[in-house]
């Protein structure tokens, strides 16, 4: 094709335009952009993460360890007892000890204190430290999975500080929406199953927590009944490290919603044993503190799965099955601070920074046609189809528009157009020099090239560091002004060349003046 670059451009403008009105009509059914917290109003919030809870949950492990590894092993232990802070129980079988001291060499992260046949385990204070910020990081991608699998349109969760988590959720309005956002935001999803105590569980309603502490047990309640509890055991028998995946079933009784949960390799075999040694036994199916169900154990269940039932809606069981799958908090989540962004407020934000970019761009476009004439024009038409692409770009990726992110797309306009006033001035001075229109042109754009591809570059490394560091608007910023420097490079280099080599005998004949506001005795 004798002149691709007009081609590309053409091409380039009309899918520009038609891929980036649905944003600009706010069409239904149809890729557009998507518009941040701070333009379509939403919630905000801070959440506290309790970060001494995840060290006890880490001991309360080593505890359920301990006790599985000698069981598997037939070594004798009484009294084993765990707090927030360490881990005790009496080593009573001797010969033993080797093997048991074995299993702990091969644990970083403690320290073991014995006297005689007596073991206490603490934590180091670098592994204590280590496990409270690996809990705000867990918190927060933990948290980030569920909303992304919620449907909300790229939510913001990041880290603030040491223990802090910031959570933006744009196009959050009604009360509904926000309650059912943050209970799946605070919900631990801690899946347990635990073995009934058998022993106690009749006195549950009147036994203390003292009581069923000294007998190794806990009282927890049903989720359904608050006059119903159990006594189960303290330890355990897995949790939901083992759990691999959760969905949404149907009772073929009932036909009402429940889980049915995987468990990994590892945890499909502890359950199995479990099941072939306690038959006749209840297994009670625990969720955050609570116990969902606790059927009788009829015969060994293999497979590694299992499911949750009770009193389910859709929308509940579609949430818990989200918790589950992306995996439980480590530590508890508090709120800490909360606002609601108003959609008249973003209505603001949108006038304004509209006014600020419809203001600009008519300046740089006065500005680019009084200076320049004709050759502005073209510059001004590269403007208007850079703006269609960097919008249509947006639009077909889902991307979120925030109002930094619109401090790009301004900012983009003006680079657009100095890349148009460096090759322009390229051009006249070629003219100047009495070089012929198609070599004034040719070198022009091949002179001007390297600076312009240098500052871009330089430019689109700082977004990507932006990007690769920044959170929430700082991101939102980077992605426009990334788009916009690829966009600039195809409009200015490539579609304004293109236009001028279609173009090129009719400023030979006619008035260069007209053309590059060059007089035209400069090219005789």
């Amino acid at each position: 094709m004798k002149n691709w670059r007009l081609f590309i451009f053409v091409v380039a403008a009309i899918l520009g335009a038609a891929a980036s009105l649905p944003s600009f009509l706010n069409a239904q059914n149809a890729p557009k952009i998507n518009l941040g917290l701070d333009l379509q109003g939403g919630l905000y919030m801070l959440l506290g993460v309790n970060t001494n809870e995840a060290v006890a949950n880490k001991i309360k492990s080593l505890s359920s360890g301990v006790n599985a590894f000698a069981e598997q092993n037939n070594i004798l232990i009484d009294g084993l007892a765990f707090d927030e802070t360490s881990l005790k129980f009496d080593l009573l079988d001797g010969a033993a000890k080797g093997k048991l001291d074995g299993y702990f060499k091969d644990i970083t992260g403690i320290t073991i204190a014995q006297d005689n046949e007596r073991y206490e385990i603490r934590l180091t204070a670098e592994e204590a430290a280590l496990v409270k910020n690996s809990s705000v990081s867990q918190a927060v991608e933990t948290i980030r999975n569920r909303l992304d699998q919620f449907g909300l349109s790229e939510p913001t969760v990041a880290q603030q500080g040491e223990d802090k988590i910031l959570v933006e959720l744009p196009g959050v309005k009604t009360d509904a929406e926000e309650q059912r956002a943050r209970s799946l935001i605070a919900q631990s999803a801690h899946l347990q199953m635990m073995a009934i105590d058998e022993r106690n569980n009749a006195r549950a309603m009147v036994m203390t927590e003292a009581e069923a502490r000294a007998a190794g047990s806990i009282v927890l309640p049903d989720v359904y009944n608050p006059n119903e509890k159990y006594v189960v055991k303290r330890l355990p028998i897995l949790d939901g490290e083992r759990l691999t995946d959760a969905r949404v079933g149907f009772d073929p009784q009932t036909n009402q919603p429940l889980i049915h949960f995987s468990l990994d390799g590892a945890g499909a075999k502890i359950f199995g044993d479990f099941t072939e040694k306690n038959k006749g036994k209840r297994l009670a199916i625990v969720l955050d503190d609570k116990v969902y169900s606790a059927p009788v154990i009829r015969e060994r269940i293999g497979g590694g799965s299992g499911q949750i039932s009770g009193s389910f809606t859709m929308q509940t069981a579609a949430d818990l099955a989200i918790a589950l799958r992306s995996g439980s908090l480590s530590a508890s989540v508090d709120m800490q601070e909360k606002r609601s962004v108003g959609p008249s407020l973003g209505a603001d934000s949108i006038k304004a920074s509209a006014i600020a970019l419809i203001s600009g761009f008519l300046a740089v476009a006065a500005f680019m046609i009084l200076y320049y004439r004709i050759a502005g024009l073209i510059s001004v038409a590269a403007l208007f189809v850079n703006l269609f692409m960097i919008v249509a770009i947006m639009a077909l990726f889902g991307a979120t528009l925030t109002l930094p992110g619109m401090v790009g797309i301004v900012l983009t306009i003006g680079m657009a157009v100095d890349a148009n006033v460096i090759i322009n001035e390229r051009i006249k001075e070629l003219l100047y020099e009495g070089k012929g229109v198609l070599k004034a042109i040719e070198q022009g754009y091949a002179n001007a090239f390297s600076a312009i591809l240098d500052a871009n570059i330089t430019t689109l490394i700082a977004a990507i560091a932006l990007y690769a560091y920044g959170t929430g608007p700082i991101k939102g910023f980077a992605v426009t002004l990334s788009v916009g420097i690829l966009c600039s490079m195809l409009t200015a280099i490539v579609g304004t060349r293109g236009i001028f080599e279609a173009i090129s005998a009719r400023i030979a004949r006619g008035k260069i003046e007209c053309y590059f506001h060059v007089p035209k005795k400069a090219n005789q």
